[in-house]
């Protein structure tokens, strides 16, 4: 399973109505509402703001609308499209701005179908997905000294995230691949002679 980097953005005009899709790395229903809520902001004066989403390691939280398009026609294609697609913890929104010609239900379907697929189809093409891996997140503080030390050692791990606060101490902040967690622990807790446990 994949996960997106990065947003993607692409537009197809069908008969006159303009629709403009739009990826988004999104890992709960709470952050999909957010981003929901800033498409629409956003795009004020569009006709519609659909939208799916999928989210979790087996793709199990999955959520959709149409938004006033008919039943079904826009955010069940859409969704199919992202079930399938080999990425979870994605939202795609597609925001339609109408042509002046109906398309009518199947015509829809299609539209909204093909929104999905080039929005997918342009994430992979620009290298914009990386493998899901399950990360943990660390914290700790360390002297001045110790950090520098400790600065050196780490550079064997692959972190990300990583955030450094510099006070009266080093405080870090990051996250690290979960099954390389222990043994960066363990190196982090000798290093300190056990002042610092993870």
């Amino acid at each position: 399973m994949n996960i997106l980097k990065q947003n993607v953005k692409t537009e197809l005009n069908v008969k006159g109505s303009r629709f403009i899709s739009e990826l988004f790395a999104c890992d709960s229903q709470n952050e999909a509402r957010q981003i929901l809520k800033q498409q629409k902001e956003k795009y004020q004066d569009a006709t519609h703001v659909c939208h799916a989403f999928v989210i979790g390691k087996t793709c199990e939280v999955l959520g959709m609308s149409d938004d006033g398009e008919p039943g079904g026609t826009a955010g069940r294609p859409m969704l199919d499209v992202l079930k399938g697609c080999g990425i979870t913890n994605i939202m795609l929104t597609v925001t339609r701005y109408f042509g002046g010609t109906l398309l009518g239900t199947g015509g829809l379907v299609k539209a909204y179908g093909d929104c999905a697929k080039s929005a997918v189809e342009k994430a992979v093409q620009e290298n914009a997905v990386e493998e899901l891996l399950e990360k943990k997140d660390f914290t700790f503080s360390a002297s001045y000294q110790l950090y520098e030390v400790i600065k050196r050692q780490i550079k064997d791990y692959k972190l990300y995230d990583l955030e450094e606060n510099f006070s009266d101490t080093v405080n870090l902040k990051g996250k690290i691949l979960a099954d390389q967690y222990d043994d960066f622990s363990a190196r982090i807790k000798n290093l300190s002679s056990g002042q610092i446990v993870l």
